[in-house]
């Protein structure tokens, strides 16, 4: 998803996003307000900002910037792996493998996320579905790297 796309989904949920001057945090979601640090230099950086405080949107209540907290903890692990499976997923996963790309930075780039966005989803992913997962009539291999592999068809 794209961050202009991203724009449109809070938008339509009707959340203001704008881009301030942050200095602890690269976005913070507060009501119906969204903040993106202004200086992040890419629009990749952004939607991944942007992703992960719609997920904290969607997924998270109260106040859960005390991180020594497991609750809160908690809500941040699913903002984030809402954000995940928005800007990644196992389909885009295997988009890009049919597209073509080969490795961490093409399939990154293919996504329009940062390169360690798309790695901090990949841990996730391995640690929810262990060495690999079949989608359709493909497999997204986690371990020992990531992988695709087409299923042959009888």
């Amino acid at each position: 998803m794209t961050y202009e796309q991203l724009l449109i989904q809070a938008d339509s949920e009707y959340l203001i996003v704008k881009e301030k001057p942050l200095f602890n945090n690269d976005g913070r979601i507060k009501g119906n307000r969204i903040a993106i640090r202004k200086s992040i230099p890419t629009i990749a950086e952004k939607s991944c900002v942007l992703a992960e405080e719609l997920g904290h949107y969607y997924t998270t209540s109260g106040d859960i910037l005390d991180q020594s907290k497991t609750e809160n903890r908690k809500q941040e692990l699913r903002a984030r792996l809402w954000a995940y499976n928005n800007m990644v997923g196992l389909v885009g996963i295997v988009n890009a493998f049919k597209h073509g790309c080969r490795n961490l930075y093409e399939t990154a780039e293919y996504l329009e996320v940062t390169e360690e966005f798309l790695q901090e989803a990949l841990s996730a992913y391995r640690s929810k579905y262990g060495i690999c997962k079949e989608l359709d009539n493909y497999i997204v291999f986690f371990i020992p790297h990531l992988a695709v592999l087409k299923k042959f068809q009888e």
